[in-house]
């Protein structure tokens, strides 16, 4: 990659962090985001994972983990471009995730396996994580376990655990409090409170984001 190849790549980054997150004012401040962190370090590990420096690799993920208060991305994860953390504490993504473009995903969440016991019986060589399509939104401490797929354009929610596939369109919710009224007013007011909502859609940089 040439020297304007990657300032173009790296004002992109920072733009898409201005875009985001209303609490940053420049560039210069971007690149203190823990997502510019966390991006950088996995394209560096991601590069070698894919020449077989494996431990070099795990090196560059675990120095990225300190610098961003959690984010664990494995090395051999696939990201695509636009790929957006907020906040970041927490984050978890495996080993076989394949994420696409303009995906967005909140702290705590965890894209992850369902665990060594069913992952050994699992043909060599095939995913064992979930796999998020462009335009993605994954709400905070959200869970999303196995070699599942989120389609485009999708909304996960806060607090959600998702281990089946989930089509494009769609809004995953998690089960959310309703406070006790006595009123018969107030339980159908609640009552209609459940009811789900049309998504809105995630269109990258132009994306008016999901009210949880």
């Amino acid at each position: 990659m040439n020297a304007r190849a990657l300032l173009h790549v790296i004002t992109a980054d920072l733009d898409m962090v201005l875009d985001r997150d209303p609490s940053i004012a420049s560039r210069s401040e971007a690149l203190l985001h823990p997502t510019v962190i966390a991006i950088w370090g996995h394209r560096v590990s991601h590069w070698l994972h894919l020449r077989g420096h494996r431990r070099s690799a795990r090196f560059v993920m675990v120095i990225a983990r300190l610098l961003t208060g959690g984010i664990e991305i494995h090395p051999g994860a696939k990201i695509g471009r636009g790929f957006f953390i907020d906040h970041g504490a927490g984050v978890v993504i495996g080993e076989t995730v394949i994420i696409g473009d303009d995906v967005t995903i909140f702290h705590q969440v965890t894209l992850g396996a369902v665990g060594w016991w069913h992952d050994n019986q699992r043909p060599e060589g095939s995913r064992r994580h979930p796999k998020l399509g462009d335009r993605v939104v994954v709400g905070a401490n959200a869970t999303i376990l196995g070699p599942v797929t989120i389609g485009h354009d999708s909304v996960v929610g806060a607090q959600a655990l998702v281990i089946r596939d989930v089509p494009a369109d769609s809004r995953v919710l998690a089960p959310f409090s309703v406070p006790a009224l006595k009123s018969t007013r107030g339980v159908v007011k609640a009552a209609r409170a459940r009811h789900p909502i049309p998504a809105p859609r995630h269109k990258g940089a132009q994306a008016v984001f999901p009210t949880w």
